[in-house]
């Protein structure tokens, strides 16, 4: 008698589920599926309402009518790499060869999985500081690693790390240190010192950095972006991710750029060539030519600053309390004088009641941590934020 070995559908999904078993879907998509149900101003994903300079539209189409349709090579167009290798550095001092230490990625979310895919083996383990960015979890899941995790303290001057509680968590098991600066969602910013504290840590340590810089272009208030590309020893070690997405105000585009010393480029490629091979032709040239101006990127700091400023000071007629916002186009708010509901629950009455969405703070953690938080997001029109603003004026 034959015997089967066929599973139930339901035996099938659980196996399908087992090595993510706890994504679900993101607080970003059920905070714009709320604004949009209830005509809320969205504030909440990250994203611009407004369109991206007609010159770079112009160059990608130029590329597009001029043939540049057919696959580029694995590691991007070379122009494109040249052209990053060059404005690297010219701010901040660091030469990369761009044929063996620079490849376009398809946005800078490919670019930390492919990072994370190719450095860290099962049992790894991976430090990283919460408040955090959603896909850093599940990538190194996918890997076979263990995250690590180390909270950021909270206080009146905003979010700073405790680099002694990053030292703490190293040990002779840790493959990988994640930092992100600007940072997604607090908005606050390393400085000088801080790098310093990260390099005192992995001194003397076969210890690698994933280093995501894809706001170093929006860092405010005269200040400098403190790239890991600025201190030798850190460069030495490290992938920096940045996105085109976000400096050019197209994030629908999806390209970005992982930089790192030729030996770990080579295991980041080996990688890459199997999950995108590689990235659209066109957008690659057509932003080659574009950045031949630097100044849409040199003048972000001062484009962006503008909106915190009229976004912070329409703030202040409501009761929250304004956290700093140093770097991203993110502003934090305390609200506990507004009240006292938790702040996935705050952000969903925010939204339907006041109309105007945001994001609780507590969804970038692990495990929930309430602060009484909330994230705005400020990339948008004049007119966006200030009908948000007549809004929250209410509270």
């Amino acid at each position: 008698m034959k015997t089967s070995n066929a599973t139930t559908p339901n035996a099938q999904l659980a196996a399908l589920q087992s090595r993510l078993p706890n994504v679900g879907t993101t607080i970003f998509t059920v905070m714009s599926a709320l604004a949009t149900e209830k005509g809320a101003v969205n504030l909440g994903q990250g994203f611009p309402d407004f369109d991206c300079d007609p010159a770079l539209v112009d160059a990608v189409a130029g590329a597009m009518k001029a043939g540049l349709n057919q696959y580029p090579p694995m590691t991007g167009v070379p122009v494109l790499r040249e052209a990053i290798a060059a404005k690297v550095a010219k701010l901040y001092g660091h030469s990369y060869d761009p044929a063996s230490e620079i490849t376009i990625t398809a946005g800078a979310t490919q670019a930390i999985l492919t990072t994370i895919l190719c450095s860290v083996h099962p049992g790894d383990e991976v430090v990283i500081i919460e408040p955090v960015y959603d896909s850093y979890v599940p990538s190194i899941e996918l890997a076979g690693g263990k995250p690590v995790f180390v909270q950021m303290e909270v206080g009146p001057q905003g979010y700073s790390v405790p680099w002694a509680k990053v030292a703490a968590a190293v040990n002779v098991r840790t493959r990988l240190i994640m930092i992100n600066s600007p940072h997604n969602p607090t908005g606050s910013v390393l400085r000088e010192p801080d790098l310093r504290a990260l390099s005192d840590i992995v001194r003397g340590t076969n210890i690698l950095i994933v280093s995501d810089e894809v706001y170093e272009h929006m860092v405010y208030d005269g200040a400098r972006h403190e790239s890991v590309c600025r201190h030798p020893d850190l460069a030495a070690r490290s992938f920096v991710i940045s996105s085109f997405g976000k400096t050019y105000h197209v994030t629908g585009w999806k390209v970005g750029y992982v930089a790192a010393p030729a030996a770990l480029t080579a295991e980041f490629r080996k990688v890459h060539q199997f999950n995108v091979f590689t990235v659209n032709t066109p957008v690659q040239h057509g932003l080659a030519r574009y950045m031949e101006d630097p100044a849409p990127y040199l003048e972000l700091p001062h484009f962006y600053q503008r909106k915190r400023d009229l976004f912070r000071d329409g703030l202040k007629k409501s009761r929250f309390r304004l956290l700093p916002s140093d770097g991203t186009y993110f502003q934090c708010v305390d609200y506990s004088a507004v009240s006292p509901l938790p702040e996935a629950e705050f952000a969903k009455w925010l939204t339907a009641e006041i109309g105007v969405a945001a994001i609780p703070v507590s969804a970038f953690y692990n495990q929930p941590k309430e602060s009484g938080i909330v994230r705005f997001c400020f990339a948008k029109k004049d007119e966006t934020l200030t009908a948000a603003l007549d809004r929250l004026a209410t509270l």
